[in-house]
């Protein structure tokens, strides 16, 4: 008893102690903490546009290789050269995260052109906007393969060497739709709520094996105007608008420089979030069901939900 409760007061003493760090790091500017990656080596997958594009070039600024991975060739051809102009080395690799087997092979081409992956960013992902009765099977399938089956398979080739270093830092980039269900996101949404449930199981098992120097980042972020969402539809654009891609890349590029774990874009998503609550019978009234209900519903609708247009399925990486 008295071991258990000792036990108890020690994680009590580190919850604390996180929370004050959290508050005190807040308000520290990046440029006074952020951790030097000059020099190291970054995948991001997805590379080919939008958000990977852009964060490929964040690392290039930061005088980093890079690895980039992507499905379209061209496009990922062309975010090389405008890398490559910043002076940075950056290879590129054609691969199909959904398919475990290219991963695995591209994975080893990579670790013998560059060697062992620092910063690994899982960055590709799909959308189809379409309601959970009008998605075909098919695309269903895609989509948790793309979106969240893909970081298994990425971070089992290159963590194991992250382990035997005890550095790195894996970056996953999942969405505002992983914390509150969007309307005609079924598909989507169970996607990037894995992608979360990864990320922080990962996280855990990390510490757990007293692996402190590698680092994971999950960014959770709203709309993004990169075209994945232009059937899309705000509820309220005079007070969530769509992001620009330029502010969310910097905002996850000064995450993972403060190694950040978690991150939600934009800032007022943590609000909606802390309200979400939990409805569970043993712990809460009716009216509380039904409040932490209404504030669900609320925050899908501010989200914002897809039109019925049926547009086709939209792919980044």
């Amino acid at each position: 008893m008295l071991e258990s409760l000792c036990e108890f007061f020690v994680v009590l003493g580190k919850v604390i102690y996180a929370w004050l760090e959290a508050v005190f790091l807040f308000f520290v500017p990046t440029s006074f903490i952020a951790k030097d990656i000059s020099g190291q080596t970054v995948l991001v997958t997805g590379a080919g546009s939008g958000i990977g594009r852009l964060l490929a070039l964040e690392f290039a600024s930061h005088s980093c290789r890079l690895a980039l991975w992507d499905v379209n060739s061209s496009g990922n051809e062309e975010t090389a050269a405008m890398v490559k102009k910043l002076g940075t080395v950056a290879r590129t690799y054609t691969v199909d995260v959904s398919d475990k087997d290219n991963v695995y092979a591209a994975a080893k081409k990579v670790m013998s052109d560059l060697g062992s992956v620092d910063i690994l960013v899982n960055n590709a992902g799909i959308v189809t906007g379409r309601k959970f009765l009008d998605c075909p099977d098919s695309m269903v399938l895609k989509t948790m393969q793309v979106n969240s089956m893909a970081h298994f398979w990425t971070v089992k080739a290159f963590l194991p060497s992250m382990m035997i270093r005890n550095h790195g830092h894996i970056v996953t980039i999942a969405s505002s739709a992983g914390l509150l269900g969007v309307t005609g996101l079924s598909d989507y949404c169970a996607s990037k709520f894995a992608a979360v449930g990864f990320d922080e199981s990962l996280r855990n098992e990390l510490m757990a094996q007293n692996k402190e120097g590698i680092h994971t980042t999950v960014v959770c972020p709203y709309l993004i105007s990169t075209g994945m969402f232009d059937g899309c539809s705000v509820r309220f654009p005079w007070l969530m608008n769509a992001l620009e891609p330029e502010y969310v890349a910097h905002q996850i590029m000064k995450a993972i420089l403060r190694n950040q774990e978690f991150i939600i874009l934009p800032h007022v998503l943590y609000c909606f979030y802390a309200l979400k609550g939990d409805d569970d019978d043993d712990d809460y009234d009716d009216v509380v069901q039904h409040s932490s209900s209404q504030v669900r519903l609320a925050s899908s609708r501010l989200s914002g939900s897809f039109s019925n247009d049926g547009h086709l399925q939209r792919a980044c990486g």
